[in-house]
């Protein structure tokens, strides 16, 4: 949450920073900031609110060949323009950007920092200040020995007046990375942000900093060790980020989801053995048949694809296997079995809450497997072994394609693992058949927009809607209802559709509409009643099916293909993202950029 961006070398550093942030702002647009070093001074231009307001406001003769930038989700401070970011110290002198919390901020205005005269509420001034108090050390050694005293996640890039030829950068727990080349120099938090300049990148591992000049950087730890690192081809391309005729990213994305899940499948599915292949996964046979429970942590849209990953495997291997929100994980003091696999998902690969509970797990010598869609990313490396998703550069909030490639990963996952257990050639059989399936399914939903459309003009009209469904079903409905109060702010609440006679049932009323998952399984006649209980309180209730039996007295059906019934829930998800989108898009949302969230949550 946040992004940085920052630039040195021959050529004027502003564009390079506006374009930067721009690209950059799906990590946080409550407000926006640069700083630049030219003709002996400091030039610092931020505001509240979105990069455009930045740009159109900046003064025409803001240029310079150092600079830094940054788009703040905001912490600590409300989104003002004075807490916007890069913040300086009183000398006007040194200017910081900072992705993370420094947990410790106040105690060192109170201690270190006591005479420095603040500007700000943000954590983010108190390294300005620090840096600041130790002008006689160049300012790798400043920063270096301001670092040393805070605690807390950070990702950073300085500057200074001084030394208006470098800019030093550093790293923990917070992603930074470099960009390199030709008699230039770049620095960001996401390699989205140095797309159309370069695609060597170097990235930065924790307690690590690096001093980037025009020709040549070097890196080092933060107890001073030098470090040696070489840049990798970043896998991203110019046009990923164009919105390709869309209205919007989420737009863009879901109807990327046919491409993206054979993208998920290509070279991973093997008919001759009935069986799914997958390259990162370093576990034997003899590792598998030892396996005695599978955990899986997520936050967010990557726990609900956790729970029905979790299921997936359960179902295909019978070894017990349940999720956990990776937030929560590392703080009950947990168990970690020796014959317990752990997988921990982040889209991002950056996600601080889930990086946490993977290096308890390791701390505590567990094994983990990511399944992440950025590779180089930090819980990437830090797993050594997993799955790419390979969905391709989601910049939409609102995780869509990235969560239905989730799913499909765990369906590939279970069938390698099921194979080697219990599930019999025909049975793996008949999954590759369905799997090789869903990328034309998908797209076959996608192609009844219109009608999905106009249902969701009645959920728009709504303050509040119920999702139900059972197993299967319930973690569809959960991420369904995430999607809508993500994105249309309508409240919505998803319920196992057992429990509504056991309170939630109280609410139902012809004002609150109720999104009923049914897929064609052997819980059908129960799903079936589940309605005729909404009905007979007058509740609206929109269906979403693969049945081909219709559903009488309900307000609107939306019907998906037949799948096999492990994989339902992939299918059965789509129409839920297009009923967001849509209710969302009627009620005049920012559908990128839903208010208080962003994409990529690198603070606890």
């Amino acid at each position: 949450m946040c992004g940085i961006v920052g630039y040195v070398g021959g050529k004027d550093a502003v564009p390079v920073l506006f374009e930067g942030l721009q690209r950059l702002e799906y990590r946080g647009y409550d407000s926006a900031g640069v700083a630049v070093i030219t003709r002996g001074d400091l030039k610092v231009h931020k505001r509240a609110g979105r990069v455009d307001g930045l740009i159109a406001t900046a003064p025409k003769r803001l240029r310079g060949s150092v600079g830094i930038g940054h788009t703040r989700w905001a912490t600590h401070g409300k989104p003002t323009d004075a807490n916007a970011h890069p913040h300086v110290d009183s000398a006007h002198a040194i200017a910081v950007v900072h992705n993370g919390i420094i947990e410790n901020a106040l105690e060192l205005r109170a201690t270190v920092l006591a005479d420095a005269v603040f500007t700000s509420e943000t954590d983010t001034e108190v390294l300005a200040h620090l840096i600041a108090a130790q002008p006689e050390k160049e300012l790798e050694e400043a920063v270096r020995a301001a670092l040393l005293l805070v605690e807390g996640a950070y990702g950073i890039a300085v500057i200074d007046l001084r030394q208006p030829d470098r800019i030093v950068v550093a790293r923990n727990g917070s992603p930074v990375l470099l960009g390199i080349g030709k008699g230039e120099h770049f620095v960001a938090s996401d390699a989205s942000a140095l797309v159309r300049h370069t695609d060597q990148v170097v990235y930065l591992d924790d307690r690590e900093m690096a001093v980037l000049e025009a020709d040549g950087f070097r890196t080092f730890t933060l107890d001073a060790e030098p470090t040696e690192k070489r840049p990798t081809t970043a896998p991203v391309s110019k046009t990923a980020y164009d919105k390709a005729g869309h209205a919007d990213y989420m737009h863009k994305e879901i109807h990327e989801q046919p491409v993206a899940v054979e993208r998920a499948l290509s070279g991973r599915l093997n008919r001759r053995f009935a069986t799914a292949h997958l390259g990162g996964i370093e576990l034997t046979p003899r590792d598998v048949l030892a396996l005695r429970r599978i955990k899986v942590l997520g936050c967010g849209s990557a726990f609900y694809a956790g729970l029905a990953g979790a299921c997936l495997i359960e179902s295909l291997t019978r070894i017990p296997a349940d999720a956990e929100t990776a937030s929560e994980f590392r703080y009950r003091n947990p168990v970690i079995e020796p014959a317990t696999l752990y997988i921990a998902i982040s889209q991002s690969g950056e996600t601080f809450d889930t990086l946490a509970a993977v290096q308890e797990i390791k701390r505590k010598g567990g094994s983990v497997l990511g399944v992440v869609n950025t590779p180089g990313s930090t819980v990437a490396r830090e797993c050594g072994s997993g799955i790419y998703l390979h969905a391709g550069p989601e910049v939409s909030v609102t995780s869509t394609k990235t969560f239905t490639s989730t799913v499909v990963a765990f369906a590939l996952l279970a069938l390698h693992l099921g194979r080697i257990r219990d599930v019999g050639p025909a049975d793996g059989g008949r999954l590759v058949r369905a799997l090789e399936a869903l990328p034309g399914q998908i797209a076959e939903i996608l192609a009844g927009e219109d009608a999905i459309a106009e249902t969701a003009k009645s959920l728009a009209a709504a303050s509040s809607a119920f999702y139900v469904g059972r197993v299967r079903g319930y973690h569809v409905a959960l991420e369904g209802a995430q999607k809508l109060k993500e994105i249309s702010y309508i409240h919505a609440e998803a319920y196992p559709a057992a429990e509504l006679k056991h309170g939630p049932l109280a609410l139902v009323s012809e004002s609150i509409p109720t999104v009923v998952i049914v897929p064609d399984d052997h819980m059908l006649d129960k799903n079936m009643a589940t309605v005729a209980e909404i009905r007979a309180r007058s509740g609206p209730v929109v269906v979403v099916t693969n049945s081909p039996l219709s559903v009488p007295g309900v307000d609107a059906t939306l019907s998906v293909p037949t799948t096999e019934p492990e994989l339902q829930p992939i299918l059965l998800g789509i129409p839920l993202q297009l009923l967001a989108y849509h209710a969302a898009l009627a009620l005049g949302r920012d559908i990128d950029k839903p208010r208080n969230l962003a994409k990529s949550v690198t603070v606890e």
